[in-house]
């Protein structure tokens, strides 16, 4: 997303616009509460089902879908896939129930930018959509280490063709990161494996702002959304 950054609270200066995807009006309800009443957010839409969010994500082209799981018509994962896979600027976070489940795996595939559990206090909501909207990713702080662990072990699982598969995967790979420069593989490394800007930059001996010039460049260079699909790129290639 290419909004300009208010330089007293590092968001969009003009609002982030959400659009909230949840079959259940309880909990739509209450997000939009949560997060009309926070100062640049704006809840532009609610959807009860994957292709109403669909549909809404095309028209709206929201900053951010809060996206459910388990819904009618179109469950979440799809709905994911859908408004990710088109040109629109909006990113997705996943609202789950559980710490670890299925879905979880299935929303990185999907390309979502996030994690956020259902009972997440309020003030980590408004923290994971400001957080996405500036361009990172957010996994929950209870997710994040074992969502990445439990992925890895499920690409190692053994089956027809897997060696092979992962050989040309890290091959290609490979041939990607060449284009970075020696010190964007340093951010690349430091990134993909959890570290916040402000980490990377004590870690490289680099100003925040640099990091951020660096992250920005490599997702470009890798063709990337955000720093989930170079955790995903990492994992599935075995650079990592």
């Amino acid at each position: 997303m290419d909004s300009p950054i208010d330089s007293s609270g590092g968001w969009p200066m003009t609002g982030i616009r959400v659009l909230i995807a949840d079959d259940q009006a309880l909990i739509r309800t209450g997000l939009s509460m949560v997060l009309g009443a926070s100062d640049g957010i704006e809840v532009v839409g609610e959807a009860a089902d994957g292709i109403e969010a669909v549909a809404l994500a095309a028209a709206l082209n929201p900053d951010i879908v809060l996206m459910d799981v388990q819904m009618p018509r179109m469950d979440g994962l799809e709905a994911t896939r859908e408004i990710t896979g088109h040109s629109g600027s909006s990113r997705v976070i996943i609202l789950t129930t559980f710490d670890i489940d299925a879905y979880a795996f299935g929303g990185l595939e999907a390309g979502a930018s996030g994690f956020l559990l259902k009972d997440s206090e309020s003030a980590d909501i408004l923290a994971a959509v400001r957080a996405v909207a500036a361009g990172d990713a957010v996994l929950a702080p209870r997710v994040t280490s074992e969502l990445l662990r439990r992925y890895g072990e499920l690409k190692q699982v053994p089956d027809a063709g897997a060696e092979a598969r992962r050989a040309a995967e890290r091959l290609s790979a490979l041939e990607r990161l060449r284009a970075l420069t020696d010190r964007e593989r340093q951010v690349f490394d430091a990134l993909v494996l959890g570290l916040s800007n402000a980490e990377i930059a004590q870690q490289l001996w680099l100003s925040e702002s640099t990091v951020k010039t660096h992250v920005g460049r490599i997702l470009q260079k890798l063709g990337m959304r955000d720093r989930v699909q170079a955790v995903v790129f990492a994992f599935r290639s075995g650079v990592i």
